[in-house]
């Protein structure tokens, strides 16, 4: 899918510290060299081409569910058939939710029909992929809604297994459990895409440093830093990961992880042109954009 609309890059493969010196990290430098920056206001993307942006689904079949029939029904509802439409999954598709397991069977399914899927990892992905090279990290990846997503795939830990194994045991039984399709599709999801003036992310990233010093821990964590800055960018960031009961709009950002998860809504954001507006599986029908 990499093409002069959109850039993608899969930062799990570069150096923490961001140092490397070629390939994607240097593409990306040019891209952003001298650019102007972009508020929210003069953002936008380009002609022919409709993006739909989905936040954190954390394991929410039903809401992911409803949230694609939404999607479709917009599309046919307003001429999306005659154009380019994208959808953007902004990552945290596991863990606290029921459903992890049904979730990834979802989306690595026929793509909804007219789209261009592109993932993106969040933070409980990375989580659920280091657990297999590092089961130590349970404990911390239980604290975030780990167990939720063992649970999906049937593992249970016996209460004859001694504390000190329960992780490795726990590890070895997802490891027999997990299909490989499901691997492969978390292994293959980048940590940034831009389309237009927008760049997207699960987190954010740190503002002031150049892309190529980007690392991967900022692109799935990230928090104040990133979301009490107040200036624009070289492009608008749209992310999740961060919490808010309606969606966030900031003259860098906008924070579309509305807090399915917790009983709340899951959201969409819809870009075309220089407009903007949202999809949500709450009652009523769209809510309002908290501003900044």
């Amino acid at each position: 899918m990499a093409n002069a609309l959109m850039r993608s890059l899969d930062w799990a493969q570069r150096t923490a510290d961001g140092s490397a010196g070629g390939g994607p990290a240097k593409m990306i430098a040019r891209l952003f060299a001298r650019r102007p920056r972009v508020g929210i206001d003069a953002a936008r993307v380009p002609d022919g081409v409709r993006v739909y942006v989905i936040g954190d689904i954390h394991g929410c079949l039903d809401l992911l569910k409803r949230l694609h029939g939404q999607i479709i029904a917009d599309a046919r509802a307003t001429g999306g058939n005659r154009l380019r439409c994208i959808i953007v999954y902004l990552g945290d598709y596991v863990d606290r939710g029921l459903h992890s397991r049904e979730v990834l069977d979802l989306l690595i399914g026929p793509a909804l029909p007219g789209f261009d899927p592109v993932f993106l990892r969040g933070n409980h992905e990375q989580q659920f992929l280091d657990f297999f090279d590092n089961p130590g990290s349970g404990g911390v990846w239980f604290k975030y809604g780990g167990d939720a997503t063992v649970y999906s795939y049937g593992v249970r830990i016996p209460e004859t297994i001694e504390p000190a194994l329960r992780f490795i045991h726990v590890r070895d039984r997802l490891a027999e459990l997990v299909p490989r399709s499901h691997i492969e599709f978390l292994a293959r999801t980048q940590l940034y895409c831009e389309i237009g003036d927008y760049a997207f992310v699960h987190a954010g990233i740190r503002p002031e440093w150049p892309m190529e010093r980007q690392v991967a821990a900022d692109l799935m964590w990230i928090r104040d830093d990133f979301l009490d800055y107040g200036r624009p960018l070289e492009r608008v960031v749209v992310h999740g990961h961060s919490v808010s009961e309606v969606p966030e709009v900031r003259e860098h950002r906008i924070g579309i992880d509305t807090g399915a998860c917790y009983g709340n809504a899951l959201t969409c954001l819809v870009l075309e042109g220089n407009t903007r507006r949202f999809l949500s599986t709450s009652d009523t029908a769209r809510p309002m954009a908290r501003a900044g």
